[in-house]
């Protein structure tokens, strides 16, 4: 890639940054809106639990449901037994 292409893509990229900082500053605020009714926090073991280990959790109960209800057959290539080498060919037919 060019300068030109590179400086480009910097600007485009630096541009698309700065306006998404710009548009989220309201989920930054600090102050309350009206109406607005926050639950208590979680702790350290909730966020861990609910967070990291439930989709982890999620995620081996359904690699264990495809592995165990998984019905094909062996996916071992079956085709290169049913071919004959002329070597062991021209064997078989001096010993027949």
């Amino acid at each position: 890639m060019d300068k030109k292409n590179a400086l480009r893509a910097g600007a485009l990229a630096a541009g698309t940054t700065l306006m998404m900082l710009l548009m989220s500053s309201p989920a930054l605020a600090l102050t309350r809106d009206d109406g607005d009714d926050p639950g208590q926090g979680l702790s350290v073991v909730e966020t861990l639990g609910l967070y990291v280990l439930a989709p982890l959790a999620l995620f081996a109960a359904i690699t264990g449901l495809v592995w165990v209800l998984d019905r094909s057959k062996d996916r071992g290539d079956t085709t290169s037994s049913n071919i004959t080498v002329k070597g062991d060919a021209a064997k078989a037919a001096k010993a027949g």
